[in-house]
């Protein structure tokens, strides 16, 4: 499919979702329910926004350090380009664009580094999994008030991506810790495939095992599993904090569910989440906690507008620092794709 198309039908997704998020909202109150929002507590939320940037990158150099040693600075700046470029351009440029920079500036292998942004995101889905499944079980989720047949979907989605994520880490932790069944299957393909799509077949799988090397030993998977909770709590009372600035009743536990919704919602393919994760928020806090439509709709502009404006701008300021900018990013992304076959 061509760039121009793709490029549209991305654009008429992401103005689909707006109108359908727009579709029962009043402006004018929308505006009123901005203006009366607690500021104080939307800086609190801004300030959490700033720290998963910090806790990410602890993690991402944990993840990192059996490939070689990283300068925090730099894994830091390199996180912020991929979350901007990811806002700004489409197909998760970001995911391409953050650990071919930073193994350029770290002499780190550019397949390995990228390894470790599955895992991130392997690691990711676990953890919001778990906060998922702890707000059904361990706390009260205060959903008497919800149709029983959405709050039992709600626990049968929970337990369908636990399972999905369980069997995905078995599926790595299979083949990262036993690198010879993955010299078994190359053995395989030898002769059946050109020999030199082979090299770079071959190439490619051990570079990318090189970067699951965190998972080979059980006691650094589980501490990249801990990492990881910190950094979602960080995410959940950004959440939470927001629809409180609002007066809308969600308690802390209450923003495991929403985080778990604006996951699906981002998955969504529009530059930046627009759209789909404006809507996700809205159904969340309307239909599981009852806010009042327009204070919905405001919340979620501001969530949206703390969550990625900040990043965006800093993010695009530091490609410049780079000599990057968004035409050259989009480009630079599209070619590491090819010559890595990611």
């Amino acid at each position: 499919m061509r760039a121009s198309l793709k490029t549209a039908i991305v654009l008429l997704l992401a103005v689909g979702l707006l109108a359908v998020f727009l579709r029962h909202a009043n402006l004018t109150q929308v505006w009123a329910e901005i203006v009366h929002g607690r500021g104080d507590l939307v800086a609190a939320a801004m300030v959490g926004v700033a720290s998963t940037y910090l806790l990410r990158t602890i993690r991402w150099q944990y993840l990192l350090a059996p490939i070689g040693p990283t300068h925090f600075s730099v894994a830091l700046r390199t996180t912020v380009i991929g979350f901007a470029a990811s806002t700004v351009l489409p197909a998760r440029v970001g995911e391409v664009l953050r650990p071919y920079l930073l193994a350029r500036r770290e002499d780190l292998s550019a397949t390995a580094t990228f390894a470790t942004i599955i895992l991130e995101r392997l690691l990711d889905l676990i953890t919001v999994v778990l906060m998922l499944t702890s707000f059904i079980v361990v706390f009260d989720p205060g959903m008497t008030a919800v149709d029983p047949r959405l709050y039992n979907a709600v626990k049968i989605g929970a337990l369908g991506a636990a399972a999905l994520s369980l069997v995905t880490l078995a599926a790595v932790l299979v083949l990262s810790g036993h690198p010879a069944r993955l010299e078994a299957l190359l053995d395989r393909l030898r002769g059946r495939v050109p020999d030199t799509l082979m090299a770079k077949v071959s190439s490619f799988g051990r570079a990318f095992l090189h970067g699951l090397a965190v998972i080979r030993r059980p006691t650094r998977l589980l501490n990249a599993l801990l990492l990881s909770v910190p950094l979602w709590l960080s995410i959940a009372t950004t959440i939470w904090l927001v629809p409180v600035a609002f007066g809308i009743p969600v308690p802390y536990s209450g923003s495991f569910l929403l985080t778990a919704l604006l996951v699906i919602g981002v998955a969504v393919p529009t530059p930046g989440a627009v759209g789909g994760f404006h809507e996700a928020f809205r159904i969340g806090v309307t239909v599981f906690y009852g806010a009042p439509n327009d204070k919905a709709v405001g919340a979620a502009i501001i969530l949206h507008a703390i969550s990625f404006i900040p990043v965006t701008i800093v993010g695009l300021l530091f490609m410049m620092q780079e000599g990057l900018d968004v035409g050259r990013a989009r480009r630079l992304a599209g070619q590491v794709r090819t010559e890595q076959h990611i």
